[in-house]
């Protein structure tokens, strides 16, 4: 049955998938961020299950087809090693998987947030935005609005 199972969910399928399977949330997160779908879809522990599945998945069918995990280490060697990583299938694929589950926890955090202080879903759209794109510029940039509604600026939470 494993056999059956890899022979159909191989890695470039898993990436046409997971780049697929992200945009219904971040579409909900940025159009529906106050509807009851995004509460029970998008901000629940059901896109990280998801994600996480497909994390071990990839993780054990590298392991068995013989990957070495321990050159994954090398990545705090240099920009060099960490170039060399990148070249990896292996490496990628799971970094990708990595990349899109934090992205898409980000911007959960960023709507359940931007509840607590009532930010105007137009005002969360952008920040949403860079989120999906790049990650960390999208949570600054929503950090900087939560500042003139929370009127308060806050290190920590």
């Amino acid at each position: 049955m494993t056999e059956q199972i890899s022979t159909f969910f191989t890695v470039d399928m898993i990436f046409l998938w997971l780049n697929i399977g992200v945009i219904p949330f971040w579409f909900i997160l940025m159009f529906f961020p106050n509807s009851k779908v995004c509460g029970v879809f998008v901000s629940s522990i059901f896109p990280t299950f998801i994600l996480s599945v497909i994390y071990l998945y990839l993780v054990y069918y590298f392991f068995i087809i013989g990957y070495d995990f321990t050159q994954n280490f090398s990545l705090y060697l240099g920009l060099e090693s960490l170039s060399q990583l990148f070249s990896e299938t292996a490496f990628l694929i799971i970094f990708w998987s990595h990349f899109l589950a934090i992205n898409l926890f980000c911007g959960s955090w960023i709507v359940s947030d931007s509840r607590k202080f009532s930010i105007s879903k137009i005002l969360i759209f952008f920040p949403l935005l860079m989120t999906y794109f790049t990650g960390p510029l999208g949570v600054f940039i929503y950090w900087l609005i939560r500042i003139f509604y929370a009127k308060r600026i806050s290190l920590y939470d």
